[in-house]
C-alpha cells in the first residue's frame, strides 16, 4: 500500500535542481519514507520487471558494490511496478543461485503510484512496467542528475559511482568536472567574474593551469571545502 503524499498536487515535470518529491511505500525491508534518508545521498533506480535477467545481473552488481555507495554515504532504493510478495521470491531466488542477500529495500509500487511521480511508467503502456531511471538525490533531497537506460541494457555501476563521485566534488568544493573525469584528476574552477581576475589568469599560477582566462583548472589538494555545501 502506497501513501503519495503529493497525490492532491498538480504534477510537475521533474528536472535537474528540482525537489525529489516525497512518498511512503512498502517494501522488502518494511515500510520507507523518503524524506527519512534526508542528510544522505539516494540513488532512486527503477527497473521493468522481477525475474528478468537484465535486472537480475544489476541487482546483483549493485549488491556487490553496495560497500562502496556506503563509503559515499548513498542509500540505495529500488523500485518497480512489482508486488512486495513477487519481489521476495525473486530476491530469494537471487539469495539461492549467489548467496548474495540483497542489502536495501526494494520498492513495491503496484498501483504505479511511484512510477507516475517520478515518470517511470513506460510510455507505450504495452507492457505495464516501469523503465529503466536512476534519480540521483542530494542530502538535501534535490535532484542532481537523472539518467535513463532502455530495458534490454543493464547500467554500468562504475559510472554511476564515478556521476556520484562528481557530484559530491562539486558540492563540497564549488567547482566542475571536465568531461572524463575521474577521482583524482584536476578540476575546473568556477570562470572569471570580474576583468581583473580574468587577467591575474592569464599570467603564471602556482594553483590554477589556465589554457585561457575562462578555462582553468586546478588539483583538490589546493581546494578547501565550502563553508555550507
Amino acid at each position: 500500500m502506497i501513501n503519495n503524499i503529493e497525490s492532491e498536487r498538480p504534477r510537475q515535470c521533474l528536472t535537474i535542481g528540482r525537489i525529489a518529491p516525497d512518498f511512503t511505500a512498502m517494501t522488502t525491508e518494511g515500510p520507507i519514507t523518503l524524506s527519512q534518508y534526508r542528510g544522505k545521498w539516494v540513488l532512486l533506480f527503477s527497473h521493468p520487471g522481477d525475474f528478468t535477467p537484465v535486472c537480475t545481473s544489476e541487482f546483483i552488481a549493485f549488491a556487490q558494490l553496495q560497500p562502496e555507495f556506503e563509503k559515499r554515504n548513498v542509500q540505495l532504493l529500488g523500485v518497480s511496478i512489482d508486488s512486495n510478495p513477487a519481489h521476495i521470491g525473486w530476491l530469494y531466488d537471487i539469495y539461492l543461485m549467489t548467496g548474495i542477500i540483497m542489502p536495501f529495500p526494494l520498492i513495491a509500487d503496484r498501483d504505479a503510484n511511484v512510477a507516475e511521480l517520478y515518470g517511470m511508467v513506460n510510455p507505450d503502456r504495452i507492457y505495464e512496467q516501469s523503465v529503466r531511471d536512476v534519480f540521483f538525490i542530494d542530502p538535501n533531497q534535490r535532484i542532481r542528475a537523472i539518467l535513463a537506460y532502455p530495458a534490454t541494457n543493464g547500467r554500468n555501476m562504475y559510472e554511476l559511482l564515478r556521476l556520484i563521485d562528481a557530484l559530491q566534488v562539486s558540492t563540497t568544493y564549488g567547482v566542475s568536472t571536465p568531461a572524463n573525469w575521474m577521482p583524482g584528476d584536476p578540476v575546473i574552477v568556477p570562470v572569471a567574474n570580474t576583468l581583473e581576475e580574468a587577467i591575474e589568469r592569464g599570467t603564471s599560477s602556482d594553483d590554477l593551469t589556465c589554457f585561457a582566462w575562462w578555462y582553468c583548472f586546478t588539483d583538490l589538494s589546493e581546494l578547501t571545502p565550502l563553508p555550507n555545501p
